[in-house]
């Protein structure tokens, strides 16, 4: 059934992808989005192994679906190096994050909280939030507006670091180790490294 889920949210970024609406685009684009699907797999799964295998499934249909939407119905051609890479993705970060994210949210502490952190952050690391204070500070009003994703992203980081986890030291060491996080992953742009 996951398989279904996936397929379907496939092709529904792809599509999105092609709409004239900017902010439908980003949030199949930017990160948040798919860290909180892969965030919730991983913690309502009943065990660690059905977090690893739910969300690597899920994953990978969603990785082909994207790319035969857009070879065969789009006809832009296969991207096989693309779609090699995401589906390299889903059968290793992928099944670690909703595993970081299964264990992290029954346990309480520093380390469950840095792992929900650490997830924040990559919700938080596609760069839009900080975009965003550049335009409404008017440091960097030449940036384009992305007041949609922004939100979103802010949105997730928050589900992430509240709603997740099940103790409340977990949930205050998450909400202080985001920022510290997210500082990191702007300042070595780490998700310029992803495909």
């Amino acid at each position: 059934m996951l398989a279904v889920f996936g397929v379907l949210a496939g092709v529904a970024a792809k599509a999105a992808d092609e709409t004239h609406w900017g902010w439908a685009a980003d949030l199949g684009s930017f990160p948040a989005a798919w860290v909180l699907t892969v965030a919730l797999l991983g913690r309502f799964a009943p065990s660690w192994r059905a977090a690893a295998l739910r969300s690597a499934v899920f994953f990978a249909a969603m990785s082909i679906a994207y790319y035969a939407w857009a070879a065969e119905v789009l006809d832009f051609g296969w991207n096989r190096q693309l779609l090699g890479e995401w589906l390299v993705m889903s059968l290793t970060a992928v099944p670690a994050t909703a595993l970081a994210a299964w264990w992290a949210s029954r346990r309480a502490g520093v380390l469950p909280g840095a792992l929900l952190a650490v997830l924040a952050a990559i919700a938080l690391g596609g760069g839009v939030v900080r975009q965003q204070l550049g335009i409404w500070t008017g440091s960097q009003p030449y940036l384009m507006a992305q007041p949609v994703q922004a939100a979103a992203d802010i949105v997730v980081a928050l589900v992430l670091v509240l709603a997740l986890p099940q103790h409340w030291r977990t949930r205050l060491w998450a909400m202080a180790l985001t920022v510290p996080a997210v500082w990191l992953m702007w300042t070595f742009d780490v998700m310029r490294q992803m495909p």
